[in-house]
């Protein structure tokens, strides 16, 4: 979504690298260019100007002047400013003391307020609650069956009494403030925690969306009304936060389609103009494609910093413990890592979501965007497609695998034979090195922190002789002892003193006695 700021962004710090103190042109140009970029991408005027204002104030005081390091210190500081137009902190949901949480959705159509309405169920579910979907968007044809079948796919009930309208002829006959009612007092008798409220919208702000809006919201008393804005939708999106801002007063901004390739710079306008907090992000069309927006982390991404710590939180989220203790213990126990791990490892990593967004998670990811672009997630499927087209033999013993096998693998796979031997080129590659670390080798050209990575060491590579006789055996054990107290008296300065000359030593004059 921002990659065209971040690129931007990017390139003018690489202009300021290397320079042991920045003059005020140069925090002028960068300042410049910084404006320009958030304006490119979309960025409301005022927000860019206010932006740019703040960096300059700041980059021209002594907390720039004074670093050691004023480059870094001024993506620090435009790091710091952009969390800060972001909403500064993270937002978590407001959950009310008695009954269940009501949370009302609102904004235009085609946002994807339902979609996410199953979202943010399931993520909810996921931390122990109970939610009910409420369909009370009766104006747009087929919503309430496509909230059933998200509803479905998140393993969480809907409250759907009315069928809505089925298509575009067909006229709205049932009262969406009726239905908003009944769903809470329904989650109320079945003892639901948290209900969502999905509400229709419109193609464009009017004054019948939002009394609409406001006589749900004045029906149901929401603990949260959630705007939800589409990141794609450009400079627009200000005047549409402050519209549905004013007539329904919402308290928290999701965005959806965050996944997207357009600019989306606007969506980092709505924090700031509207001063309301950006909660969640919508990042793909899956339902477990949904996370809490944090500033800071994003503003990271923007500036190609990486986000390891929500990459770290899908993992704990997604990893099966059991099968991550399996393979410590497997890997502990220093036991061979075959195809069938390799296969299940691919499955614990493909729950996680896209390859390649995790990839761009990644610190400097902007650094490689081209073979980014390149990257087919699909690559995955075809080689589990290989694996599994193995016998479990061949699977834990991928020597046997010759010519007529490999043909067969190919076949059943879909693939080339050329692809299966690449494969297992790459993994007999992997398992030799997976063995290294085992035995505490460590990983090729790299040192290992218990001394398993000893063949660059002085004779580290050189084998004990072995001697048919016992008694030159013993003569050869005898002399490499004495070697080796020869060597380590000579390591610490050990030496007798009779072979110490104090004229060879250039000592000062009177220090001889020392030595006596």
């Amino acid at each position: 979504m921002f990659n065209s700021l971040s690129d931007r962004l990017s390139a003018t710090f690489k202009n300021l690298r290397g320079k042991g103190r920045l003059t005020e042109a140069d925090v002028d140009g960068t300042v410049r260019e910084i404006r320009r970029a958030l304006l490119d991408a979309d960025v409301a005027v005022s927000v860019a100007r206010e932006f740019a204002a703040k960096v300059k104030e700041r980059a021209l005081g002594a907390e720039v002047s004074e670093a050691l390091n004023p480059a870094q210190q001024v993506v620090k500081i435009v790091n710091e400013e952009l969390q800060s137009i972001l909403g500064g902190q993270t937002r978590r949901l407001n959950y009310a003391k008695v009954g269940p949480t009501i949370i009302m959705l609102a904004g235009l159509q085609g946002a994807g307020k339902t979609t996410l309405a199953g979202k943010l169920a399931k993520s909810l579910a996921s931390e122990g609650h109970t939610p009910l979907l409420v369909a009370a968007d009766l104006q747009r044809p087929n919503a309430v069956t496509q909230l059933k079948v998200v509803g479905e796919r998140a393993g969480v009930p809907v409250y759907a009494p009315h069928p809505g309208v089925q298509s575009d002829f067909d006229e709205l006959t049932g009262d969406p403030v009726v239905v908003a009612r009944n769903g809470v007092s329904e989650a109320r008798q079945k003892q639901h925690d948290v209900v969502i409220v999905d509400t229709a919208g419109r193609l464009g702000v009017d004054a019948e969306l939002m009394k609409q809006a406001r006589d749900i919201r004045d029906a149901i008393r929401p603990n949260e009304i959630l705007f939800v804005i589409d990141a794609m939708i450009g400079q627009d999106a200000v005047n549409t936060a402050l519209a549905f801002d004013e007539g329904v007063d919402f308290t928290g901004v999701v965005l959806s389609k965050l996944d997207g390739d357009a600019r989306g710079g606007a969506a980092l306008s709505v924090a700031s103009v509207t001063g309301k907090p950006i909660m969640f992000a919508s990042t793909g069309e899956n339902v477990n494609d949904f996370e809490v927006f944090h500033p800071d982390r994003m503003a990271g991404r923007i500036l190609d910093m990486g986000d390891v710590l929500t990459l770290i939180e899908q993992a704990e989220k997604t990893w099966d413990k059991g099968e991550a203790e399996r393979m410590a213990q497997k890997f502990a126990d220093q036991e061979d890592f075959t195809l069938e791990d390799f296969l299940a490892q691919m499955q614990q990593i493909k729950k996680m979501g896209s390859l390649k967004k995790m990839l761009t998670m990644m610190p400097g990811a902007n650094v490689s965007k081209q073979q980014l672009e390149q990257f087919d997630d699909r690559q995955a499927d075809r080689i589990e497609a290989i694996v599994r087209s193995m016998t479990k033999h061949e699977r834990v013993a991928p020597k046997i695998i010759n010519g007529s096998r490999r043909a067969r693998i190919a076949r059943g796979s879909g693939v080339s034979v050329s692809e299966v031997n690449q494969l297992l080129e790459r993994f007999t590659e992997a398992q030799k090195m997976m063995k290294k670390l085992a035995a505490g080798g460590g990983i090729p050209g790299v040192p290992s922190a218990r001394g398993g990575n000893k063949k660059n060491a002085k004779g580290g590579n050189k084998k004990k002789q072995k001697f048919g006789n016992p008694a030159k055996a013993a003569q050869a054990a005898l002399e490499a002892e004495n070697k080796s107290k020869a060597q380590a008296g000579a390591a610490f300065g050990a030496a007798k003193s009779a072979d110490i000359k104090p004229e060879d030593l250039n000592l000062p004059k009177g220090f001889e006695k020392f030595l006596r």
